[in-house]
């Protein structure tokens, strides 16, 4: 009896490990021609991370914007929309399907944009602001040399 509750406890916890990896770290994604992971995403998900690359970019315009002008108070404007709350709206389907590289470095850029906000808004200095969207637009640099998303379809439609 107790060979036949290890062998359960065993099996269970191997198929949490899977899923966890499955739904927590690997995410749904494929390799491409051009060496980057395709993430599989359904059209309103891609659309939605999408928009928020387009507002990463607003607010990056933005920024620079307000530096070059030596309007720090424009530069906390254009960054704290960007920050950690803004996560909060990402239903967690989408969440699931994205690969652990992705959030990290999704998470790591809004604490960048919270930052710059608080540091432009604190400190003043505009040489600062643009060290510090220097370093965070590595993050958009390296996203987008790791990463493109596609729908089911589309790969369908490319073989």
């Amino acid at each position: 009896m107790c060979k036949l509750c290890w062998t359960s406890v065993v099996v269970l916890l191997l198929a949490v490990v899977g899923m966890g990896y499955k739904f927590i770290l690997s995410g749904e994604v494929v390799a491409t021609a051009d060496g980057r992971e395709a993430i599989v995403l359904e059209p309103a998900e891609r659309d939605m991370v999408l928009a928020e690359m387009r507002q990463f970019l607003v607010g990056i315009q933005g920024i620079t914007e307000g530096i070059v002008n030596d309007d720090m108070a424009s530069v906390v404007a254009a960054a704290r929309p960007l920050g950690t709350a803004t996560q909060q709206g990402m239903p967690g389907s989408l969440v699931r399907k994205l690969p652990l590289g992705f959030k990290q470095l999704g998470f790591d850029t809004h604490v960048k944009f919270e930052q710059l906000a608080l540091d432009a808004e604190q400190l003043g200095d505009g040489e600062y602001a643009l060290g510090q969207l220097a370093e965070l637009m590595q993050n958009c640099t390296e996203c987008h040399e790791m990463y493109r998303f596609e729908t089911a379809a589309s790969l369908q439609e490319a073989q």
